[in-house]
């Protein structure tokens, strides 16, 4: 078992019935729901790519091990550092996420934390 972390508009999740599996915003046009490993690793992501986009956001914290849908771990560069990026080739399994977390954002819509870290994010697979 690994963690993996998911980005999501707060109000995408709060939208979905708590018991249906989740499926990201983006699934339908990618094809897989994108995901990042390390709690560092997914502000610097939310930084890249959300920092201008409005509103609240949740981490999912999902335990690889309870997933029904594959995942495949992709090469990717994050300014400019070569990293494995977890794609989950399907819905997440509501049994698998197992922490939703409210990402910080300061005034100037920069990602600066968690309300809550679990300290087991930074296991690596």
């Amino acid at each position: 078992m690994s963690l993996i972390l998911h980005l999501a508009p707060a109000w995408h999740y709060d939208s979905l019935p708590p018991d249906a599996p989740y499926l990201s915003l983006d699934f339908e046009r990618e094809g897989f729901i994108h995901c990042t490993q390390g709690a560092d690793t997914l502000l610097r992501v939310a930084n890249r790519f959300y920092r201008d986009a409005p509103g609240d956001f949740v981490a999912l914290v999902v335990d690889d091990g309870k997933l029904s849908a594959p995942i495949q771990w992709a090469p990717g560069t994050l300014d400019g550092e070569s990293l494995l990026f977890p794609h989950i080739h399907g819905p997440i399994d509501r049994a698998a996420i197992v922490g939703v977390v409210p990402v910080r954002r300061n005034s100037d819509g920069e990602f600066v934390g968690f309300e809550e870290a679990p300290n087991d994010w930074e296991r690596s697979p």
